[in-house]
């Protein structure tokens, strides 16, 4: 009988630890992680480039609009109420142009948006499959993201995976050159 007791005692005080354990928590800064993927700093580069290329055409409209403007104050005295309200109108259409070409290249849903989601979508779930497999193997219950809307007033360094991200995204990489170069030499020795 006092066995048994000492038998239960054991098992509710094994229990009560286990189930007292606190929760691993593990941040990554994903700012970080994108810096150091090449191929995210080729494609961000190229987006760059066709944003100042955008820039560039709405500025030039602003710039022909401006003119349309300049040039109507300038001659509406020599023209009739209805040349005056042609032009006008000519104008408020090239203004329309305008704020549609802006929305199409930045709005909420234009190139600017969806190039970029292009850009990061494969790279990101790279990122979170990674993501996943340290948290099994490293039993996380939560990962942060620290460059992200969540605020993450604290965090201690140890508690960091960014970089542990980073190195298993360069072996898969390589992994994924290698058998991209036995491929190409099976290819080879078959031709």
């Amino acid at each position: 009988m006092f066995y048994r007791i000492i038998f239960f005692l054991c098992l509710i005080t094994s229990l009560n630890i286990s189930a007292q354990r606190g929760a691993r928590i593990g941040y990554i800064d994903m700012e970080i992680i994108l810096n150091n993927i090449e191929e995210y700093q080729k494609s961000s580069k190229s987006l760059d480039k066709n944003i100042l290329l955008w820039k560039k055409e709405i500025e030039l409209k602003k710039i022909q609009l401006k003119k349309y403007q300049d040039q109507l104050e300038i001659e509406k005295v020599l023209l009739t109420s209805e040349l005056i309200k042609d032009k006008e109108l000519e104008i408020e259409d090239f203004a329309l142009e305008l704020i549609n070409l802006q929305e199409k290249r930045f709005g909420s849903n234009g190139d600017m948006i969806k190039q970029r989601i292009k850009l990061l979508q494969p790279i990101q779930d790279q990122v979170l499959t990674i993501i996943q497999e340290i948290a099994k193997e490293k039993k996380y219950d939560f990962i942060f993201d620290r460059s992200s809307e969540g605020t993450m007033l604290y965090s201690v360094k140890n508690y960091d995976i960014s970089d542990l991200v980073i190195k298993r995204l360069n072996r898969n990489k390589k992994i994924q050159e290698r058998k991209e170069k036995i491929e190409d030499l099976k290819n080879k020795a078959k031709n």
